[in-house]
């Protein structure tokens, strides 16, 4: 009975969801003189809905039904992130100016590499923007905003932006602006991890061919991504979709078992009368999408056999997660990846009001 109610939530959901969009506005003023802030930046994380602030300093949005961080920023200023789930209305956005001395702290650092960008720069297009297929059409067109250091101690590579970084996607038809806040990559883990906003704008096809093999592109990256895995973990749909889950065995870390239902109580919580899901897994996951094989590229690098019949991805979720009908999250820093998805980079991402 429990999990024919939590099917039959999960059935709620799906009927309300994107039946009708999120509208959030709201007013963007100098968190200390409360002057209004012409021409300031508002939108939604990793989507393609954004705007400025008018004469007055308002803005107005209208999302698709789903969670997101909203992103408000202006020249001078501190960036601020509000978290949105629902229509927000008359919000009062206050920004603190920058402190430049600490700007400066940081530009003079005695850890910056002079020549950062000849000695590590296609080190930092492979695990930022990746070595996928798509990623051999994706360039950084202002690669002179970055700032490399090095810091011997700890044996990790820190690259931060002096302003947003400008990436064209013509693998997918989008260029992206993305507000770096710092990419680290581990030397003795070999583990990368990055953090910024970005916000996509989609390209004008050239013709009616490019259009047809944006469309495509797109669709295949989706197939199979996280993306694609937490909308159907959403919707209740996971096994329909091709995904299975493994667990590790907390007794014996060299196996993993199948999870026979996900949408167990132990491992999955639909609260009523909200339009959230929250999953955790103690051990870690390992996610098998079966209905593609790797491409060959991600076997040859990872020396993996050719004969690979599914795409394994592994994940470690650190905290419980907040899943949204979009395929958003909240906790970004508490679901960390291994395997196939980490694999995929900037150049495989897809705005979160992506629908295939």
């Amino acid at each position: 009975m429990k999990f024919l109610a939590i099917l039959l939530f999960i059935v709620c959901l799906q009927t309300a969801a994107f039946t009708q969009n999120i509208s959030v506005s709201g007013r963007v003023v100098d968190g200390e003189t409360k002057d209004t802030l012409k021409g300031a930046s508002v939108f939604a994380q990793s989507t393609t809905t954004g705007t400025i602030t008018n004469s007055e300093g308002k803005f107005n949005l209208s999302l698709k039904q789903g969670g997101y961080d909203l992103i408000i920023s202006y020249t001078g200023y501190y960036t601020q992130t509000i978290r949105v789930t629902g229509d927000t209305s008359d919000m009062e956005v206050q920004l603190m100016k920058e402190d430049k001395s600490m700007s400066e702290v940081v530009i003079q650092s005695t850890n910056e590499v002079r020549d950062g960008w000849e000695q590590y720069g296609s080190f930092f297009i492979d695990h930022f923007i990746g070595t996928t297929p798509s990623a051999k059409q994706t360039s950084l067109l202002n690669p002179d905003v970055l700032k490399f250091f090095y810091y011997r101690r700890s044996n990790k590579l820190k690259v931060l932006a002096t302003e947003p970084l400008m990436i064209s996607n013509n693998a997918l038809g989008y260029t992206i602006r993305y507000e770096l806040d710092s990419f680290i990559y581990n030397y003795p883990t070999e583990m990368s991890s990055y953090r910024g906003n970005g916000f996509f704008t989609e390209d004008t096809a050239a013709s009616r061919f490019q259009e047809r093999e944006w469309k495509a592109n797109r669709e295949k990256v989706y197939y199979g991504s996280k993306m694609h895995f937490i909308r159907s973990y959403y919707d209740g749909v996971i096994k329909e979709e091709g995904f299975l889950i493994d667990v590790l065995d907390a007794k014996d870390d060299k196996n993993f078992y199948r999870i026979a239902n996900p949408y167990d109580s132990t491992l999955f919580f639909a609260g009523d009368g909200t339009s959230e899901v929250e999953i955790y897994y103690p051990t870690k996951m390992s996610i098998l999408y079966t209905k593609k094989i790797p491409e060959p590229e991600y076997l040859i690098q990872y020396g993996l056999p050719m004969d690979v019949k599914m795409q394994i991805s592994y994940v470690d979720i650190l905290h419980p997660i907040i899943l949204k009908e979009n395929g958003y999250y909240f906790q970004q820093k508490d679901w960390i990846n291994q395997g196939y998805w980490s694999w995929k980079n900037i150049a495989d991402l897809l705005p979160f009001d992506y629908t295939p």
